[in-house]
């Protein structure tokens, strides 16, 4: 995984409460375990017309958000199902951190999970920070994992909360797999004294 130190990108503006995962990546993609592809399907229902055409009054089809690195909502950001094909969309497309006033408990885990950091922020601190965003390219948001803050355009420092562990893990890039093979050395130990121990368990 990816670590997350410190972000300074295009933040697109979705001022939206209550979207949730299919809505994010709607059920009809959820056909596949891969990470990868998933990004053309982020928002699909919002990002494209029935004849398949692109809809341009949608944030993220439009300049300079197509290449947003960040996105800002409103409450319950990722309600819904739990399928962890919401984030892999979310940064298929290229989206690293979601800024909003809060967020469903398993969506919040599987950011985490997959290298996004999701920052919680009141809703009044979302909504200026919409503002800075409508301003377009030459308005770049950092976000820094080290120091927990947002910078908005003006210099105005933001800080934001984050678990320690979590922010730990973040900042070193380690999901699940990544923590387990810290430990890779006293595993390798224990399955050297098993094998010689009870060699019948690990075949001929």
């Amino acid at each position: 995984m990816k670590p997350f130190t410190t972000l300074t990108g295009i933040a697109a503006p979705l001022p939206k409460a209550n979207v949730d995962t299919d809505q994010i990546i709607p059920a009809r993609f959820l056909k596949t375990i891969a990470r990868t592809g998933l990004g053309r399907h982020l928002f699909a229902n919002f990002r494209y017309r029935e004849d398949g055409s692109e809809n341009p009054d949608f944030v993220l089809n439009q300049e300079p958000y197509r290449r947003a690195e960040i996105l800002i909502a409103f409450e319950n950001f990722g309600c819904g199902s739990s399928r962890e094909h919401a984030p892999w969309a979310l940064l298929d497309f290229g989206i690293r951190c979601v800024i909003a006033p809060d967020f469903a408990d398993i969506f919040h885990n599987n950011c985490f999970k997959n290298g996004i950091l999701p920052v919680k922020l009141p809703r009044e601190i979302c909504a200026q920070l919409m503002e800075d965003a409508k301003l377009g390219a030459n308005a770049r948001i950092t976000v820094d994992l080290e120091c927990q803050v947002v910078v908005r355009p003006n210099g105005e420092e933001i800080p934001f909360e984050v678990d320690p562990f979590r922010r730990h893990c973040l900042l070193n890039g380690l999901d699940d797999i990544g923590q387990t093979l810290q430990h890779k050395a006293a595993i390798d130990s224990y399955e050297a004294r098993q094998r010689a121990a009870q060699p019948w368990l690990f075949g001929p």
